[in-house]
């Protein structure tokens, strides 16, 4: 490369850091969804907090990092940008879209946004492959390219781990809060220790910790049925000093709702009083958040 593109390139990125400043300033709250490892039910969490908070009034953007197995849209049932059999119905999600050099994102409903990688591809069984620097300067865009205006709150979906996209959001979003996920089992409860680690390593403020599939629910006796133990959550939560948010139990019917682009908050009375507590525990530390940083700035005037 040479000297004349290499100031070419950092003058694109120093440009591309003032948007996503300015597009931050409109985001009051950006919380990470992380888990430890795979399979632990991270995108359905990511979904069901984005839908709850925005079925209580608040504007909110779900952006979804996971590049190389993104699921959002299969969640939500929205429509890729080239898929022609979408529904075409005034209720019905719309797909992301381009103007004016800009991305507009899917409108899943009137207070909620989304973008994810595979609302974008040809095709949904399209694989992404791509190295970590690439990966970095799209979840770039995906803060300075999108138009999200103002958000009450960012709800970012991440892949398992602790690599390149997490990574890339700790440094991209410095206020952003983490939300952990795990499921009672002890090989889940030992990786999640890694994304706690992770989070106190970037300086990254953890909201808390949810356990997912805690205990399947029979449709026919409506008896708990603890699969994968009980309690394994709240007690990783109390030995690494972190507030216990809630457990989500697993429920047969919600697979077929998810698969049918339904969240499964929407799909049943038990899972969305199960989140209740959790997004009563976003709502008000939001606002305790808000309320210092009104105070810091009253101080500093």
């Amino acid at each position: 490369m040479s000297t004349e593109e290499m100031y070419s390139k950092k003058a694109q990125m120093e440009q591309q850091d003032r948007v996503i400043k300015e597009c931050l300033a409109r985001i009051k709250h950006t919380f990470l969804i992380m888990s430890g490892k795979g399979g632990v039910g991270k995108s359905s969490i990511s979904v069901n907090i984005a839908v709850g908070l925005a079925e209580r009034g608040y504007k909110v953007g779900l952006m979804d990092v996971d590049l190389h197995g993104p699921s959002i849209p299969q969640m939500l049932g929205i429509p890729g940008m080239h898929d022609t059999a979408a529904p075409q119905s005034e209720t019905a999600p719309k797909s992301i879209r381009y103007s004016d050099n800009r991305i507009i994102p899917a409108s899943y409903s009137e207070n909620l946004s989304v973008v994810s990688i595979e609302c974008m591809l040809e095709s949904k069984e399209s694989a992404v492959i791509w190295r970590g620097p690439l990966k970095l300067g799209v979840i770039r865009q995906f803060i300075s390219d999108v138009q999200w205006n103002d958000l009450d709150y960012l709800v970012i979906d991440s892949p398992p781990g602790t690599g390149d996209e997490p990574l890339t959001v700790a440094q991209t979003i410095p206020d952003a809060r983490a939300i952990i996920v795990t499921t009672p089992q002890d090989v889940s409860l030992r990786d999640v220790r890694k994304s706690i680690n992770f989070c106190r390593q970037v300086n990254m403020k953890i909201l808390g910790l949810i356990e997912n599939m805690s205990g399947l629910i029979c449709p026919h006796c409506n008896t708990r049925i603890d699969l994968f133990k009980a309690g394994g959550g709240e007690k990783t939560a109390h030995e690494m000093d972190l507030a216990f948010l809630g457990k989500i139990p697993i429920i047969p019917d919600i697979v077929q709702a998810c698969d049918n682009g339904i969240p499964s908050i929407q799909a049943s009375d038990t899972v969305k009083e199960s989140f209740n507590p959790i997004l009563e525990a976003i709502a008000q530390q939001s606002q305790s958040v808000t309320e210092e940083q009104t105070d810091t700035g009253a101080r500093s005037r």
